[in-house]
């Protein structure tokens, strides 16, 4: 009897690891589609410029660029809510399977707008048009993403599997800055901006599809299924009322740890290229190469990141990335002026390993900071405020702050500042690393 059990034991034991491991590959893959599509538009950012923006001052034109991306984010926190609700309530699959679909199609669209010379001011509003629709998609992706894998994973080693969510985002980026990179090597300037820049965007249809695909063949998470089941005779109340009231310390908390991560990660992995190539004369091939490199040191240490989350826990991981920024932020950037391209690219690697203990550690203390119950929602809620106040706005605020004052080290000091929220936010947070879902209480 006992070699029964331990054989029906193991089988269950394959079983479980088996199913985290689809979870582990459609949370990555669904999230890949979702920020590839998304990163285009920034890594287009000087062409779509001179497309949509035709102006005698190129920087005027790429603050525009920069307004139609920061305008796409304050769409997030209602499409937070909304996707959040759907996801408690009715599933986080099927909320992830809905918003990929929105996003891919969305951004197919954009392939096919016409230029300012075709129609005139018609071209950027429709752009900001297409826009809103791909900030509602992503306002529940990421979110939902986090959600779904943080709920298979084994406690002891959530961390490890949640940074698949943040791995993903990147190498969607990477895919982007590649693809980006090889157009400007093979395209002459005046094919890029004729028909180049739309090829990206074409990419989506495709892969929207297979991401849908993946997600629709795999069942909803153990906690939300168990929590369907307890709960299917009461009549809960909405998240965001639930989050509002009883969960609303949790959320400021949340919104504040998350501040950081919106600063770095557009500042450094969306904005940087178009910082090199403007404020430090790196011709723009040269600064997509030197993001690609940085992004693949970047998977690496976010990873690594996760793990040690899992050792160290979240709390602890996320004062010292703030602590870093607050330290180093404002001496690299003042180290890029005349730097050698080397130096430049050591430089971006350094951020990189600075935002990936932020970013390597971050969704999985915003799973664990709220119950099943208003998981995706508080999760959604305050990751995406974050993002519209401090993310979404980094690019313009920092084209902005330089050509207001003069200090092309201003965005060092968005960071120094995001990151002094963030440290604030952390210590006054509670850790649940490693905890069963069902035990937090916020």
């Amino acid at each position: 009897m006992t070699t029964i059990q331990a054989v029906f034991g193991e089988v269950a034991a394959d079983n479980d690891q088996r199913l985290v491991r689809r979870a582990a590959a459609g949370s990555f893959i669904g999230n890949f589609v979702e920020w590839f599509d998304y990163a285009a538009y920034g890594y287009l950012a000087t062409v779509i410029a001179s497309v949509f923006f035709p102006s005698e001052d190129r920087t005027t034109a790429l603050m525009s660029t920069f307004a139609v991306f920061a305008i796409s984010f304050f769409i997030r926190p209602v499409g937070g809510v909304i996707w959040g609700h759907i996801g408690d309530r009715i599933g986080r699959r099927d909320a992830l399977s809905l918003s990929i679909l929105i996003m891919s199609g969305s951004t197919f669209v954009i392939a096919f707008l016409p230029s300012y010379d075709m129609v005139g001011i018609w071209a950027p509003v429709l752009l900001l048009l297409v826009r809103l629709v791909q900030g509602f998609s992503a306002s529940g992706e990421y979110a939902g993403a986090s959600a779904f894998i943080a709920e298979y994973a084994p406690p002891k080693k959530r961390g490890l599997y949640t940074s698949l969510v943040p791995a993903s985002t990147a190498v969607g980026l990477l895919f982007g800055s590649l693809l980006v990179a090889w157009m400007h090597t093979v395209l002459t300037p005046e094919q890029m901006h004729e028909w180049g820049w739309r090829l990206p965007f074409l990419l989506a249809a495709p892969f929207g599809l297979v991401g849908r695909y993946i997600r629709t063949s795999l069942e909803d998470t153990p906690a939300f299924r168990a929590m369907e089941a307890q709960s299917h005779s009461k009549k809960e109340a909405a998240p965001i009322g639930l989050l509002l009231t009883r969960y609303r310390r949790a959320v400021i908390v949340a919104l504040g740890v998350a501040s950081l991560n919106a600063v770095g990660f557009y500042v450094l992995l969306s904005y940087m290229p178009t910082y090199l190539s403007t404020e430090q004369g790196l011709s723009e091939a040269a600064s997509f190469q030197a993001a690609t490199i940085s992004l693949l040191a970047y998977i690496f240490f976010i990873f690594m990141m996760g793990k040690l989350s899992d050792i160290f826990g979240r709390k602890t991981m996320l004062i010292f990335a703030s602590m870093s920024f607050m330290a180093m932020s404002v001496a690299l950037f003042q180290a890029l002026p005349g730097a050698s391209f080397g130096t430049m690219l050591m430089i971006q690697i350094m951020f990189g390993l600075l935002l990936a203990m932020n970013d390597g550690t971050l969704a999985c203390f915003l799973a664990e900071t709220f119950p099943t119950s208003v998981r995706y929602s508080g999760f959604a809620l305050s990751f995406n405020l974050a993002n519209t106040l401090f993310g979404g706005t980094a690019p313009f605020i920092c084209t902005w702050l330089i050509k207001n004052t003069g200090n092309p080290f201003a965005p060092a000091w968005y960071l120094v500042g995001a990151a002094v929220v963030s440290l604030v936010a952390i210590l006054a947070s509670k850790s649940h690393s490693g905890e069963a879902f069902n035990g937090v209480t916020s």
